[in-house]
């Protein structure tokens, strides 16, 4: 089965001159196949998800998109990236244009990839993407400072699924929240993964928040994997040191 997303041999440095900030890292997105990255800060978590997005360019080794070598020159290729994947990020608070209405934000990818011409056919995906994410209609003429955080960061998703990827990349998507809203917005993500035929690719240096959502894990330390496979085999029995402290950091719930 071609991986929608792989790296191969992917080295990458900020500047000429500097250390390398990712060594030899070579990992595949498969459909159906949620992955999880985790790694402490400073690990190359985020700028491996620069790379499948197409926001920057490894130094070394290759990015492929279905099989095909990633060329961002190729303005057609890259929208085509833009329609099989789409980001949530981080913080819900500045991910979201606090001038824009909510409509007008969900809405922003399908103007931006002209994927609806049609403004009726814009509304009807736009109000799809909101009631997949548990929001009600009214939602849609109010902006983010009127929501909560978990409330925000499902805008956001909505945001992600309305052009319908293939891919939806996480960048530690529940950090900012809080615990109870923080289980929610997992088991949302996990809800859509199912229900939209769709893989997550999810980053974060909470080994607990993958686990509960990525069938695969690859484990970074420093700019390379020490560890990846299949997640409950990872948890199981972890052949490195550094990815035992990290189960081990996994809150267990006591009896």
């Amino acid at each position: 089965m071609t991986a929608l997303l792989e790296l191969d041999g992917v080295d990458y440095r900020y500047r000429r001159g500097a250390d390398l900030a990712l060594k030899d890292i070579s990992l595949q997105v498969q459909p159906g196949r949620s992955l999880g990255i985790v790694g402490e800060s400073g690990s190359g978590k985020s700028t491996i998800l620069s790379l499948l997005l197409g926001l920057t360019a490894p130094t070394a080794g290759v990015v492929r998109v279905q099989g095909t070598a990633l060329n961002r020159r190729d303005r057609p290729q890259l929208r085509a990236l833009r329609r099989l994947v789409q980001p949530v990020f981080q913080d819900p608070y500045s991910s979201l244009d606090p001038r824009q209405r909510v409509d007008r934000i969900i809405g922003e990818p399908l103007r931006s990839l002209r994927i609806e011409p049609s403004a009726g056919r814009r509304e009807e995906a736009v109000r799809g993407a909101l009631a997949d994410v548990g929001l009600d209609v009214a939602a849609l003429h109010r902006y983010p400072h009127q929501f909560s955080g978990g409330q925000r960061q499902r805008i956001a998703i909505a945001r992600a699924l309305v052009s319908s990827p293939r891919v939806l990349v996480a960048d530690e998507p529940v950090s900012a929240l809080d615990v109870s809203t923080r289980i929610e917005v997992i088991e949302l993500l996990d809800n859509l993964a199912r229900t939209r035929d769709m893989t997550i690719v999810m980053v974060s240096h909470d080994f607990s928040a993958v686990a509960a959502l990525c069938a695969e894990i690859v484990v970074l330390r420093d700019g390379a994997v020490v560890e990846a496979g299949p997640t409950l085999e990872v948890i199981a029995a972890p052949r490195e040191d550094y990815t035992r402290r990290l189960v081990e950091a996994i809150p267990r719930v006591r009896r």
